[in-house]
């Protein structure tokens, strides 16, 4: 995984993306940030109360000089961007708006929302539901998509790298929102990886082999996500052995798949067995797992752990660069 995330961090230095912080009081941030400055990973926009990260920079010997900060109480275009917010959700009135901008994170998403800056890394100091509400409510969703979600990367011994979506965000998707999870994942790993994305919708059932109302939500969301997007491979419902082994695929498929025993992204029925899934695969199997990463969003936002150390910010603010 070391090997992967540099991979990614130097991709990243190439893109010269612009990312905010909107947890500006907590000093790994502000040491993130220092990196991601000094090594032109990404230019990095820190937001909080410009006196108090001073003071928390200057106690900790973080040089921030260089980097940009906004404090919300004292920006200038804060009018512009309470216009916009209310624009984009009409039945806001702008005294609501007001107050709801002067939340950190509700902020950051309108400077996202406005282009002010690429892309926004937040949940050091934030739970994922209050980062996922926020995204929603001023990025919105990309095209086609009406549902949040998010991937993990496996990196199993051996160099092989899975994805597996979603294991922490829907707890039952319906047939609609796989579809939507299984695009938003081939998207994203088209543009992480560099190679063509093979989507596994799993089940406990291969093409038909089983008969249950759970399999045929599987069966839907293959059906519909073909729809959305007919240019993306995609193949299911399929048991795990079959979309990842080619000769078990071999033995139980009567006609070709593009997918079956191939496939580098696996699309779990439920968070029941996506979680159990990948912490299996974490575990057992030895695999490095990274995530889970945020996606559906109209612009890249990113959620860390509130237990996330300064390597991981580092790591998932070049991940969040490379989905612009």
């Amino acid at each position: 995984m070391e090997i992967l995330i540099k991979e990614f961090i130097e991709k990243a230095k190439s893109r010269n993306k612009t990312v905010l912080f909107p947890e500006g009081e907590d000093v790994r941030i502000l040491n993130a940030a220092y990196i991601l400055h000094r090594e032109k990973i990404a230019r990095p926009v820190i937001i909080g109360k410009r006196q108090e990260i001073e003071s928390l920079s200057e106690a900790n010997h973080i040089s921030i000089q260089d980097i940009e900060l906004i404090d919300p109480a004292s920006y200038p275009q804060m009018e512009e961007l309470v216009a916009l917010y209310c624009a984009k959700r009409s039945n806001i009135k702008k005294a609501v708006a007001e107050k709801l901008l002067r939340r950190n994170l509700i902020f950051g998403g309108m400077l996202l929302a406005s282009g002010r800056v690429d892309t926004m890394v937040a949940g050091a100091a934030s739970t994922t539901a209050n980062v996922i509400q926020s995204a929603i409510l001023t990025a919105g969703y990309s095209k086609d998509i009406t549902t949040p979600s998010s991937f993990f990367i496996m990196s199993l011994p051996g160099g092989k790298n899975l994805f597996y979506a979603d294991c922490a965000v829907n707890i039952e998707p319906d047939s609609r929102q796989l579809a939507e999870i299984a695009i938003s994942t081939a998207n994203n790993f088209e543009k992480l990886m560099g190679e063509q994305p093979r989507v596994a919708f799993l089940s406990f059932s291969t093409k038909g082999s089983a008969a249950h109302p759970v399999v045929e939500k599987v069966q839907r969301a293959v059906v519909m996500a073909k729809e959305i997007n007919n240019e993306i491979l995609l193949d299911g419902e399929f048991q795990a052995d079959t979309a990842l082994v080619e000769k078990v695929a071999q033995k139980k498929l009567k006609e070709f798949s593009p997918v079956a025993g191939n496939a580098n992204i696996l699309i779990f029925p439920d968070l029941n067995s996506g979680n159990i899934s990948y912490k299996l695969t974490q575990y057992l199997a030895g695999a490095a797992a990274l995530g889970p990463i945020l996606q559906g969003f109209a612009k890249p936002v990113s959620d860390l752990s509130r237990g996330a150390n300064v390597d991981d910010i580092i790591g998932v603010t070049a991940i969040t660069c490379l989905l612009v």
